[in-house]
């Protein structure tokens, strides 16, 4: 049986990589995309001494799952006032590499309406013009620096849609663990459980290969090393960088697989019901462990190699891991009934990321 695997980002990962910003950038101009709050944390000052005269504007008002509401607006200045910028740094978690991956491609006119057309399946788009990505991310945990997909929220409609193609991977991806210093707790842990959930879901999937697996199982049995030392030892550099070399793997698991029906069911959850990312995708692990189980003999064999237990304990277990750093990992933990969360299974399971899940006939409960 033959398998293919294909990643086209450069990778640089280690402390002060984010010094290697102007030679990636080889004399082009670039917009830096941020967050908020990269100004008051002295972050913004130190990128722009950084890019110096490659600098060429800066947007930082991006927030938390980048809606369409909120983009439309930042999308129409970008293509109309930096047409010629031939590149992109984002700096900062998913949101900001997310949002700058919309930023970077546009059609025939930069209409935002077009892209978001395409986004809801309405009408084909096809980017006529797109920019160089560096991402450089400051958490650890989504991957979005290794893959082309994008989250884009519309509340209006009540909606999640993923933006994917083949302009919207980054050209380089630059880990700096420094960077990640200055996370707190919360947003650590939440990274930190999104990326455990990246690289289970790209093992109980129907896209997996010999190479994403050997990617998944080394950043599931390191996140489950390492993150529980880092939620007690926030400000250490090693176990930073430790921890970003588990997402960075995570990352270039499912950049080839996409993720499952954990991460189905999380857009729902933060849809209505407010979770963040990292908790809406990882509370129902052990859930979807136990409907994983016993499907094919092959996926088996590798969770019980990334998880390093028999099998028969491994939600137990693994629900007792997730538990221990505060996250509980029951639907009704959330306010969500038993009807409801059978719905909301069974919804789950038809989207796009719900059949890549192995078990895709599984049981209509929900334990």
């Amino acid at each position: 049986m033959t398998f293919h695997y294909f990643n086209p980002v450069q990778s640089t990962y280690g402390a002060a990589a984010l010094s290697s910003l102007p030679k990636l950038l080889a004399g082009r101009r670039a917009a830096l995309v941020t967050f908020q709050e990269a100004r008051a944390i002295g972050l913004l000052g130190r990128l722009e001494a950084v890019l110096g005269d490659a600098l060429a504007c800066v947007i930082d008002n991006v927030r938390p799952n980048p809606d369409v509401a909120e983009l439309a607006a930042t999308y129409a200045q970008f293509w109309r006032a930096h047409p010629q910028v031939e590149a992109i740094v984002a700096v900062g978690g998913g949101s900001a590499i997310d949002t700058a991956k919309a930023l970077m491609v546009a059609g025939e006119g930069a209409c935002f309406d077009d892209l978001v057309a395409g986004l809801a399946g309405e009408r084909a788009f096809v980017p006529v013009h797109a920019k160089m990505l560096i991402a450089v991310p400051t958490t650890a945990g989504t991957g979005s620096e290794v893959t082309p997909w994008a989250t884009i929220w519309d509340r209006g409609r009540q909606r999640k849609y993923s933006l994917h193609l083949a302009q919207t991977w980054p050209r380089h991806a630059l880990i700096d663990p420094e960077l990640m210093l200055s996370l707190p707790a919360a947003v650590t842990l939440q990274s930190g459980l999104d990326a455990l959930s990246h690289a289970l879901e790209s093992i109980w999937n129907v896209n997996a290969n010999p190479v994403s697996d050997t990617f998944a199982v080394a950043a599931v049995r390191d996140t489950l090393e390492v993150l529980p030392q880092l939620m007690g030892r926030l400000d250490d550099v090693a176990l930073r960088g430790r921890m970003a070399l588990a997402a960075l793997k995570a990352g270039m698991a499912f950049s080839n697989t996409k993720t499952a029906l954990a991460h189905s069911i999380s857009y729902e959850m933060t849809l209505r019901y407010g979770l963040p990312h990292g908790i809406a995708c990882s509370f129902p692990l052990p859930l979807v462990l136990e409907r994983a189980i016993g499907r094919r003999a092959d996926r088996d064999a590798v969770l019980a190699q990334a998880l390093g237990l028999p099998l028969a304990e491994a939600p137990r277990r693994l629900a007792a891991f997730i538990e221990s750093l505060g996250v509980k990992t029951r639907f009704a933990d959330y306010g969500v009934g038993e009807d409801e969360a059978r719905r909301m299974l069974l919804q789950a399971l038809s989207g796009a990321r719900g059949r890549n899940f192995i078990g895709g006939a599984i049981a209509q409960d929900t334990a």
